[in-house]
């Protein structure tokens, strides 16, 4: 009986300690299922959150979707951009940067922008990819409520 007991709470021990080393760095991962093993290996080398080519690319396709569906909006400048994660959904995903700034339309406005880069989701996945949001103008609700879904 004593052994029995033994047993259960060495296991529990075991079992809390795991728990608590993947709650201390999100979860654990073997490291045969990280994006770098794969066949078409992924290794995060990723343009920063502030690179020209980022955020023209984020400036093209808002400045085309507004005049195309919604109005004369047009994105002029950013400001305050910085990274708020990269990885951060664990090193078995694809690779991505998650950004957040703040964006000047031609209405003289402010707006909060969201946006990630992500690796190998671009043409024929040779490239990265942005996914975005500007708070307040997600008005298909893609990533509500508030841009939300567009960061980690």
């Amino acid at each position: 009986m004593r052994r029995a007991l033994l047993r259960t709470a060495l296991v529990s021990i075991a079992c809390l300690a795991g728990f608590a080393a993947s709650a201390a760095n999100g979860r654990l991962v073997h490291p045969l299922d990280r994006a770098e093993n794969r066949t078409f290996a992924m290794y995060g080398n990723l343009p920063g959150c502030d690179d020209p080519a980022v955020l023209s690319e984020v400036t093209n396709r808002f400045n085309s979707r507004e005049s195309t569906f919604w109005g004369p909006l047009q994105a002029v400048s950013y400001d305050r951009i910085g990274q708020i994660g990269f990885r951060s959904w664990g090193d078995d995903f694809i690779p991505r940067r998650f950004c957040s700034g703040r964006v000047l339309l031609n209405d003289g406005k402010f707006r909060r922008v969201d946006y990630s880069v992500r690796e190998n989701l671009g043409l024929f996945g040779l490239t990265w990819n942005v996914n975005w949001c500007v708070n307040g103008l997600d008005r298909q609700r893609t990533h509500a409520p508030d841009c939300k879904m567009a960061r980690p």
